[in-house]
């Protein structure tokens, strides 16, 4: 059963006629009566009484029309949702990001998205590399927002920016007037670490560079981070990214040695084509980090 041959139907119905709904949908009538007869048989039963002057509907044709008529209601409902999402007049987006990418790069993003696509419900989940993933692959997300490595076999990437780490001190740290400094230099401080792959690659370099860091307090808030560090509890080795929108009593400083950076990149399934609405978001994170928004120490 085609949804074409409904429409004739319920055409058929209405004018009472096969001549006169021939004419309405501009077929020849031998075609629509072949059309009807198709469909009576693959019903197993005569939809219509055919008389000389005028057409009447059977029992089961009085019976058919009313689903007929609902059946290309939701086709045509379902054609426009299709239409909408298609040409981002509806639907809905959900975003899986790792924090920091979120406190800087999406904020813009998703704040100049809703202005060309209001219409488009978003949903932001925030969490660790590692969750942000598990979302995307499950279909939770429709696009995430990670620190690279991520499964080749699982997921496209797009890579979005290789950014350093810095480092962030209170205002009247010792080191605070400085412009760079060696990681080995801080073998003696206290630190407070942002969780995540951030946090592995931290304690990566520290080792890297002679000491094992003395971890007075880990946080996978941001703002709780940097709470810390004002209130001169330790020292914080972020991403770049995090370091972005300082209050005054946070200083950030370069980190000279080891050579830290990490990879964010936007992932999507594997084999899946991105929806209109995440690649036109996609779109507006990659336009915005070209423009160098969220590239700048703070």
């Amino acid at each position: 059963m085609e949804l074409y041959q409904l429409g004739y139907f319920i055409e058929i119905a209405r004018q009472r006629s096969f001549t006169r709904a021939a004419g309405r949908l501009n077929m020849a009538q031998p075609a629509l009566s072949q059309q009807m007869k198709n469909l009576e048989a693959e019903l197993g039963t005569p939809l219509f009484h055919r008389g000389r002057k005028e057409v009447q509907l059977t029992a089961a044709g009085k019976a058919f029309l009313p689903r007929a008529e609902a059946l290309l209601i939701q086709a045509e409902a379902a054609r426009a949702i299709v239409s909408d999402v298609a040409h981002l007049r509806g639907g809905k987006l959900s975003i899986a990001a790792i924090p920091s990418v979120n406190a800087c790069l999406l904020t813009e993003v998703i704040h100049r998205f809703n202005e060309q696509h209001h219409q488009v419900t978003l949903q932001l989940i925030e969490d660790s590399s590692e969750r942000v993933a598990d979302c995307v692959e499950s279909g939770l997300a429709d696009i995430g927002f990670l620190q690279l490595p991520a499964s080749k076999s699982a997921f496209k990437t797009q890579l979005l920016i290789t950014e350093p780490f810095v480092l962030l001190i209170g205002k009247s740290h010792a080191l605070a007037g400085q412009k760079s400094v060696l990681l080995q230099q801080l073998s003696a401080e206290s630190f407070i670490f942002y969780n995540g792959r951030a946090r592995d690659t931290a304690l990566e370099c520290c080792r890297k560079a002679g000491f094992e860091p003395h971890i007075v307090c880990e946080s996978g808030e941001l703002g709780t981070v940097r709470a810390l560090v004002a209130a001169g509890l330790g020292l914080a080795i972020v991403p770049r990214l995090a370091a972005g929108s300082l209050p005054a009593s946070i200083r950030t400083v370069a980190i000279r040695e080891p050579k830290m950076q990490r990879q964010i990149a936007a992932v999507w399934q594997k084999g899946s084509a991105l929806s209109p609405a995440a690649a036109a978001l996609l779109e507006l994170a990659t336009d915005l980090l070209s423009q160098g928004s969220c590239t700048h120490d703070a």
